[in-house]
């Protein structure tokens, strides 16, 4: 962008304060564009750079604050490596909050980190391949992200760089736990945990650490510790008013409902920490669930998973478990329904349970092959049979029972035998 040259004072950074964005922008250039290579002349720029951004931010102009960063290549040639690292970490979190920038993040970052590589700027080099490792996993370009990873956990494990290995360690853990491979997942956060006692961690950092705890101990259906770990996620974001407190309050709530721990939801949510502050949708879907799980009722369930898709089905942890809390609810409900029965209609269980028959048809066969019950299907009459419970037969545990005590009982004969023999 051309614009009118301006003189790196701090007048002119004042001057472009006080006005709006469209017209701070050239004049912001123009301070960019002065030639003076003073000490005060690269501050005041400095200012320009994080003024710039955040206006560009403003306006949504992510592709100008792409050419922004490669325009101020020269430039970050007379400051200190460390300010470098600051302002373009800065420009590319201004990209970041501008929606729907996902896939110009990452050209972003793979511009830079070449970049950082011919200028030999190993600090922001790796710092920006995490992010770029972070950005990848979010598009689900699993093997791209952890092949990135491997290479930069050695490099930095090398440097010994504590607070990255963190972050690294973290994101590594994370893109195990989306390739479902649990048992890597856990080993990079001990990694990380490890990482984290031997240096100061900021309280975000440590959030994140013990939610995707949680996140792992509920995958392993220890809810009650998950809980727990959750709990100190929360409590961590709340005080920093962190976004993410949503999750992890959210998070806590499921590990209730999944201990059939339902009713104290609502004691949760009305809390005066909580009520106020988190009031919204995402607490909105998890009541409405708890509801549903305290009157075992798979039609209010469905009306909620329905009701609040983007805050359940979109949330792939909560609809892992929502999933298993459901299939478990369904048996128990077509197993009260069908005990009294020896014969009944398929239809008539699905009038009962208020389901379509051909879903309540296959569920049913489920449960005959995972042997939940005896019984089999007659799908020309459209009726379930159901079996009496066969009784196990008693003579076949008494005759193992013998037969191990005449094992003995020989055993010890020729064992007698061979004392007289000798």
């Amino acid at each position: 962008m051309s614009s009118q040259r301006v003189p790196a004072t701090e007048d002119s950074i004042s001057a472009a304060k006080e006005k709006t964005a469209a017209e701070a922008i050239p004049l912001l250039y123009g301070i960019l564009e002065d030639p003076s290579s003073s000490s005060e002349a690269l501050k005041i720029k400095e200012l320009a750079i994080t003024d710039l951004s955040d206006r560009l931010r403003e306006v949504g102009r992510a592709e100008e604050l792409q050419s922004l960063l490669t325009k101020l290549r020269p430039f970050f040639s007379l400051i200190p490596k460390a300010k470098t690292a600051k302002l373009v970490r800065g420009i590319i979190d201004s990209v970041a909050k501008i929606p729907g920038t996902s896939d110009l993040q990452i050209s972003l970052c793979k511009e830079i980190v070449q970049w950082t590589r011919a200028e030999k700027r190993t600090f922001l080099r790796q710092r920006i391949e995490a992010r770029l490792a972070a950005l990848l996993m979010e598009s689900k370009e699993y093997s791209e992200a952890l092949n990135l990873l491997s290479g930069l956990i050695k490099e930095v494990r090398r440097l010994d760089d504590k607070l990255l290995l963190v972050e690294i360690d973290l994101l590594e853990s994370k893109l195990h736990f989306a390739l479902r491979n649990l048992p890597k997942a856990k080993a990079a956060l001990t990694a990380a945990r490890t990482a984290a006692n031997a240096v100061y961690v900021p309280p975000a950092q440590q959030g994140t650490i013990d939610l995707q705890s949680g996140i792992l101990h509920a995958e392993e259906k220890d809810y009650k510790t998950a809980y727990s770990y959750f709990f100190e996620a929360f409590e961590a974001f709340n005080t920093l008013a962190d976004p993410q407190a949503i999750y992890g309050l959210k998070y806590m709530l499921l590990c209730k409902i999944m201990v059939n721990q339902a009713e104290d939801v609502a004691g949760i949510i009305s809390s005066p920490k909580v009520g106020l502050q988190y009031k919204g949708p995402e607490l909105d879907a998890m009541k409405a669930i708890a509801d549903a799980h305290s009157k075992r009722s798979l039609k209010l369930f469905e009306t909620a998973l329905q009701n609040f898709k983007n805050e359940l089905d979109e949330d792939p942890i909560v609809h892992r478990h929502l999933s298993a809390l459901y299939d478990t609810l369904q048996e128990q409900n077509l197993c009260r329904l069908i005990e009294p029965f020896s014969r009944v209609e398929i239809a008539h269980i699905a009038e009962l349970i208020e389901l379509p028959s051909h879903q309540v048809e296959k569920k049913l066969s489920q449960m005959i092959l995972d042997k939940k019950f005896a019984g089999t299907l007659d799908q020309g009459a459209g009726c379930l049979i159901i079996f009496d419970d066969p009784k196990t037969d008693a003579i076949y545990p008494a005759t193992l029972e013998t037969i191990s005590n005449m094992e003995k009982v020989v055993d010890s004969l020729y064992a007698r035998s061979a004392k007289i023999m000798a």
